[in-house]
């Protein structure tokens, strides 16, 4: 039971690192006072870019991978990676260098579940694809997206563990949304448009 609580804290160090917030206070800017108010890769594409938008979405993904990538292979069980998967997403979610108030875990989750769950993820993923451009909205696709995961998990006949922990991260994800749910609501929720740089 040791192991998978060291990988989940390895999980968390790694995905507690806020790129998008790094990235913003980089070039003199908060980007948690613009746009959204969000650190993820939609807002700082918003706030600084397209270009770093897409730097953001590969370093949170990647931080996600790497360390359940990093359990994978030296556990050799799924368990572990899971929870290094799980706690990745939660280190963004819950980062200590914000106060514990990081992300929405959308980017990171894919990083991290596409090591252990490589199909569902991908066709996850074209769930977001074809809802974020059905809506116009990326909150819409990484809700849906978010809530497909565990279900195509199940579907796919992976380890009950890697289920369990894509049921966890999409009620996270669906808990970091609730401004955007009451934004959406209220008719306030702003489309994708990025600025150019």
């Amino acid at each position: 039971m040791i192991a998978p609580l060291v990988w989940f804290a390895v999980g968390f160090a790694c995905g507690s690192v806020p790129f998008g917030w790094l990235l913003g206070r980089a070039r003199g800017i908060d980007v948690r006072r613009l746009g959204s108010g969000n650190i993820g890769a939609t807002n700082v594409a918003r706030v600084l870019g397209w270009s770093a938008g897409f730097f953001t979405l590969v370093a949170d993904a990647t931080k996600g991978a790497a360390p359940t990538m990093l359990a994978q292979g030296a556990t050799a069980t799924t368990w572990s990676a899971a929870c290094a998967a799980l706690g990745a997403v939660c280190g963004h979610i819950f980062s200590p260098f914000l106060r514990f108030r990081g992300g929405k875990g959308v980017a990171t989750a894919a990083g991290a579940m596409l090591v252990i769950a490589p199909a569902p993820t991908l066709m996850a993923a074209g769930v977001f694809g074809f809802t974020t451009y059905l809506s116009g909205y990326v909150s819409v696709g990484s809700l849906a997206a978010a809530t497909a995961l565990p279900v195509l998990c199940w579907a796919w006949g992976t380890e009950a563990s890697v289920v369990g922990v894509a049921l966890v991260i999409a009620l996270l994800i669906w808990f970091r949304h609730r401004d955007n749910l009451d934004r959406l609501a209220k008719g306030q929720e702003a489309k994708l448009e990025l600025r150019r740089h």
